[in-house]
């Protein structure tokens, strides 16, 4: 089945799943739906793994991000997408993934109830090809300071959720 073909879960504004459509659907017509961010830490959370998206990407091309995700299919669990998204784009498998919050994410037709999660890796990282053209290792003080650049080309969901987790206790 083509990527475009695939059946992703659809949501309703409050959250709840309403049924299913093609992914090439609910982007056409801006449909709610849900994603994963999975945030990979270092064991001892002091950096982040930050890597680019690839120009060929269908949202946001080419930007930099901090979350590995991707939307949720028809008939999966969230834990579950979290822990094939980040199997799929950055190669950790066996990685404990942890859920911190829920939020939405609004711009123009892209509608979305993200689910964000975190990981302690310390293992290799292998790049979806598909996905990810680089990434590297930056310390969270850094990530910080370049979240706060908004000439920095990073995604607009990823920039909104990172934050979010750097604000909470």
């Amino acid at each position: 089945m083509k990527a475009d073909e695939e059946q992703v879960a659809v949501y309703d504004a409050l959250g709840r799943v309403v049924g299913s459509a093609s992914r090439s659907r609910m982007r056409a017509e801006g449909l709610w739906h849900a994603a994963t961010a999975v945030l990979v830490l270092s064991p001892d959370g002091g950096s982040i793994y930050v890597h680019r998206r690839t120009d060929t990407k269908d949202v946001f091309p080419g930007l930099h991000d901090c979350t590995a995700g991707g939307v949720v299919a028809a008939g999966e669990d969230p834990d579950t997408a979290a822990e094939r998204e980040l199997a799929e784009e950055l190669g950790v498998r066996g990685a404990p993934v942890r859920f911190l919050f829920r939020s939405t994410f609004e711009s123009g037709s892209v509608r979305y109830h993200a689910f964000v999660y975190e990981a302690r890796w310390d293992g290799p990282i292998v790049h979806q090809p598909e996905e990810v053209a680089e990434g590297w290792w930056m310390p969270v003080s850094e990530l910080r300071e370049r979240l706060d650049d908004d000439q920095f080309p990073f995604v607009p969901d990823g920039r909104q959720f990172t934050r979010e987790w750097l604000a909470r206790p």
